[in-house]
């Protein structure tokens, strides 16, 4: 019984050594074919500020500047998708 979980025991321990060894000898060909593990860095996301109107279906603030907007009545309404525009196009 005390040998069953010794061996046990090595061939845990085996795999473990072999897995690392597999790992660092990965990464040594992966650095000689220039290929990196890093990723490249996220594209910097567009900025967008500004003066800020609710929707008036959904009650979201949204940009002006990035707002779908439709005039009524000579009033600019600004919506946050064309589903809230659409929504408010049926209503109104």
């Amino acid at each position: 019984m005390v040998r069953s979980v010794f061996r046990l025991f090595a061939i845990f321990i085996g795999a473990l050594f072999l897995r690392r060894i597999v790992t660092a000898a990965m990464r040594g060909f992966s650095h000689m074919a220039g290929v990196s593990e890093r990723q490249p860095p996220p594209a910097p996301r567009e900025q967008l500020g500004g003066e800020l109107k609710q929707d008036p279906v959904c009650g979201t603030f949204v940009a002006v500047s990035s707002s779908i907007k439709r005039t009524v009545n000579g009033e600019v309404i600004h919506f946050c998708s064309t589903a809230c525009r659409d929504k408010y196009q049926r209503v109104a």
